[in-house]
């Protein structure tokens, strides 16, 4: 059994200023608002300045974290930060964001699972402070998915945006149980026999060059339904709960027809669900935490609610938490 629960405290989020429009791509592209909006749910996205970097934004988003948390970034224990766009090949883009917020403490790095990497990040720090090895944790999705788009691919250029998200979590002592604050259960999977249908074709190792952005579409949605589902269903087991049982369901904002397949496959209703995706388009790992960040600020999710959050993303990896606010 835990000896300690991990609690979400604060949640800050950050995009670019500059705007990407639909009506922007079809001046860039062979496309237009028309045919984006219809198969994507997107309206426009947010992309990096010149000189605007993955670590930038995440350390926006995370003092923006640590406010809402009433903390000090010399109070962290861990930072963990997931990202498909990294700053650098090596040192990892956490501790650069270590470095930039002061913390001279603790220990800080990266994990790449791509869309999921968010939930990877936060089952991990669920772990470390499950064993009462961390007493605060900064976990972050910070993506410049700009950088790696090919601009000439309609099908891929357009799902897209850059953005940053953070939430902090505090170790409180036990389980979490009915009603009780924190990180209830996670369940991760991956499967790489799939990494042909969404990858990056470019690396060190292998062709010693960053590389662009590559999907075939209508396959990863057929298995995101699939997938994503089970993963719900398996964690919702493991938690002793259902679906009635939600109050908000915060998803990784691939597409709307995604997200629309997987609420209506587990019957919730439209209001349940927090969807960002028409005005941040796809923004990777920092889908769920920006997603979050907006519905705490517009009041929806509350102290006490119990939150889903699910995500599939290439490799593939995917999975689904759930937490009580």
């Amino acid at each position: 059994m835990s000896r300690f629960r991990s609690v979400i405290a604060g949640v800050g989020g950050y995009l670019p200023k500059k705007v990407l429009t639909n009506a922007d791509l079809a001046k860039m592209v062979d496309t237009t608002d028309e045919w984006i909006s219809q198969r994507t749910g997107i309206h426009k996205r947010h992309i990096a300045a010149e000189g605007e970097t993955t670590s930038m934004m995440a350390t926006i988003a995370s003092k923006r974290a640590l406010e809402a948390a009433g903390m000090e970034a010399g109070e962290l224990d861990m930072i963990i930060l997931a990202t498909a766009t990294p700053d650098l090949t090596f040192p990892a883009t956490a501790t650069i964001v270590q470095k930039e917020l002061g913390m001279l403490r603790g220990f800080a790095f990266d994990i790449s699972a791509v869309c999921s990497g968010f939930l990877y990040a936060l089952a991990v720090a669920d772990s470390f402070m499950a064993r009462g090895q961390v007493r605060s944790a900064l976990v972050i999705g910070s993506e410049t998915f700009s950088r790696i788009l090919d601009w000439e691919d309609r099908t891929t250029c357009v799902l897209f945006g850059d953005g940053a998200g953070a939430v902090v979590l505090k170790a409180e002592p036990g389980a979490p149980g009915m009603g009780e604050r924190g990180i209830v259960h996670t369940h991760l999977r991956s499967d790489g026999r799939h990494t042909d249908l969404l990858y990056v074709d470019g690396g060190p190792s292998k062709t010693q060059t960053v590389g662009h952005l590559r999907m075939s579409g209508n396959k990863v949605f057929r298995h995101a339904i699939t997938n994503i589902s089970g993963a719900i269903a398996r964690v919702l087991d493991d938690a002793g709960l259902n679906e009635s049982d939600i109050d908000w369901f915060v998803p990784h904002q691939a597409n709307e027809r995604i997200l629309e397949g997987i609420s209506k496959k587990l019957g919730l209703p439209k209001e349940k669900v927090v969807s960002t995706v028409a005005e941040h388009g796809n923004t990777s790992a920092a889908s769920i935490p920006l997603a979050l960040d907006v519905a705490i600020q517009d009041g929806r999710v509350k102290r006490g609610d119990l939150v889903l959050f699910e995500a599939l993303g290439g490799g593939f990896t995917w999975g689904a938490a759930l937490a009580r606010m």
